[in-house]
């Protein structure tokens, strides 16, 4: 049998956005594909910066991480598209005229506007990255630093089409629901990430499989053979799906490993 190459979101896929936690089924499953020698990455929309916990969680090959942008295998990093740090401030500034607010991701940190936004989201995301040591107390008026990609997220106060046509012919803007919308230079996604890899470690692409839950996997789907959705899923994937596991706190990782005969002969 071909060695493959897996590619796994966190979100939704490895970690249990409930439990707060990639499950101990994963984490062993993950491990055992691996011996078999099969190769492990993460494909994650996060920017590496807020990765720390998976990497203590999960042994991997790769970190594909910021929807395409920041791509390390093994220790070394092998592709790094980061936004200039003037191009940064002009972003800032736009998102604040328009009445949008967010996050923006870079590699060493996460940068939010000073005080509590308006955006309950926003709030939420910022007490998520200061848990997982992502968030970087410079706020917005420091323009000192560059970024991967960023979030925005928009109300009815929001006008959010304006600025959507200052940044269409730079970045793809994925909609994410509930009024947040994802980033990302065009040119870039979760897809790009798993060819790049694939073409390091010269694996044929019907020996990828990919797995994830939600839009922002849509590109991997797209560009995979082999497509492995979570039991509880954006319904926007199905059509791209080979297989469908359970859910996370399902042990669904493990269960679609197995199912697939990626733990070896005594499954």
């Amino acid at each position: 049998m071909n060695r493959k190459a897996l590619f796994f979101d966190i979100d939704g896929t490895l970690f249990s956005e409930i439990e707060r936690q990639v499950p101990q089924s994963a984490v062993l499953a993950l491990k055992k594909t691996r011996q078999c020698g099969n190769l492990v990455f993460i494909n994650t929309g996060r920017t590496v910066c807020q990765t720390a916990g998976i990497q203590m969680e999960v042994e991997s090959d790769g970190l594909l991480c910021g929807c395409g942008t920041y791509i390390t295998t093994g220790n070394e990093v092998i592709y790094d598209r980061r936004i200039p740090a003037e191009r940064t401030a002009r972003l800032k500034e736009d998102i604040v005229r328009f009445g949008l607010d967010g996050v923006l991701e870079g590699v060493e940190g996460c940068y939010f506007q000073r005080g509590e936004s308006r955006m309950p989201m926003v709030n939420r995301l910022m007490e998520l990255l200061k848990e997982g040591n992502a968030y970087v107390p410079l706020g917005w008026e420091d323009n000192s630093y560059d970024i991967s990609k960023f979030c925005v997220a928009a109300d009815r106060e929001s006008r959010k089409m304006e600025f959507f046509a200052t940044i269409e012919d730079e970045f793809e803007i994925i909609d994410r629901g509930s009024g947040f919308y994802e980033c990302v230079p065009l040119g870039h996604s979760k897809a790009t990430a798993v060819e790049a890899v694939l073409g390091r470690f010269g694996i044929a692409k019907e020996d990828a499989w990919v797995f994830g839950d939600s839009m922002n996997d849509l590109s991997m789907f797209q560009y995979s053979l082999n497509s492995v959705l979570m039991g509880k899923h954006d319904s926007g994937l199905e059509p791209y799906a080979v297989f469908t596991t359970k859910t996370v706190e399902e042990d669904g990782i493990a269960y679609a490993l197995e199912k697939l005969g990626m733990l070896g002969k005594d499954d």
